[in-house]
């Protein structure tokens, strides 16, 4: 029994030796550059958040808004959302800011709700912040004209 355990266990580290050779796409390129995950690298610099502005128009359909400004210090939790003190209906105007979409009030049945929705109440699990930094991959999305009017 233990003999056989330990060809087994032999067998495994040979194949985990063996598949380290293959090696990823050589066009493909992470944030640490090409160096192996052992490796030492480079931290790579800080990106620059957009100022406050025009958002960014979207890559793909229903591709949830990029947030086009600074949020950090944002406090989102059970108690309390940041972004409805600007985003909510009863302040979006006052505030200049884009009104939540109806959406964010039906629940997964589509069921309609006087409050937001509690699996979108959390905004950044969808909205980031935009930033300067080129795309890591080519994205040669265009809308459909009869959506976007263009």
């Amino acid at each position: 029994m233990i003999k056989s355990f330990r060809t087994a266990l032999l067998l495994l580290l040979g194949m985990g030796m063996g598949l380290s050779q293959y090696s990823v796409a050589q066009d493909l390129v992470s944030l640490r550059g090409h160096a192996a995950p052992d490796e030492a690298s480079k931290v790579p610099p800080q990106k620059q958040w957009q100022k406050d502005g025009e958002p960014f128009a979207r890559d793909y359909v229903q591709q949830p808004p990029l947030i086009p400004h600074k949020i950090k210090g944002y406090k989102i939790n059970v108690k309390f959302n940041k972004c409805l003190t600007c985003h909510s209906w009863a302040n979006y105007r006052e505030a200049g800011a884009t009104k939540i979409s109806q959406t964010h009030f039906e629940d997964r049945d589509k069921n309609v709700l006087a409050n937001i929705s509690a699996r979108r109440y959390f905004c950044t699990q969808c909205h980031v912040p935009q930033v300067n930094a080129k795309p890591l991959v080519e994205n040669t999305f265009k809308p459909v004209e009869a959506i976007s009017g263009k």
